[in-house]
């Protein structure tokens, strides 16, 4: 039988999917620092990484694919800037 959450735990909860948006965009700005940073398998990671939180952010498929096909932070960096918009 499943434990009721407390009240606390309720409004935990409840703020990180009111926050989603902000805090995946947070995680991809910090994600592309990452991507400025590594080379071989570890950017490989972040950008499975960075995929997730665009998808998140509500970006197509077609811009996320051509984002990674470029393999270019600053163009990401750009792609952010307008999504904060």
């Amino acid at each position: 039988m499943p434990q009721e959450r407390s009240p606390f735990q309720k409004r935990i909860v409840r703020n990180y999917y009111q926050n989603r948006g902000a805090i995946a965009l947070q995680r991809a700005h910090e994600l592309v620092t990452e991507l400025y940073l590594s080379t071989g398998k570890k950017r490989q990671r972040h950008w499975e990484h960075l995929v997730t939180h665009l998808r998140a952010l509500g970006m197509s498929p077609t811009q996320i694919d051509h984002l990674r096909a470029a393999d270019n932070p600053e163009l990401v960096a750009r792609a952010l800037q307008n999504v904060e918009k």
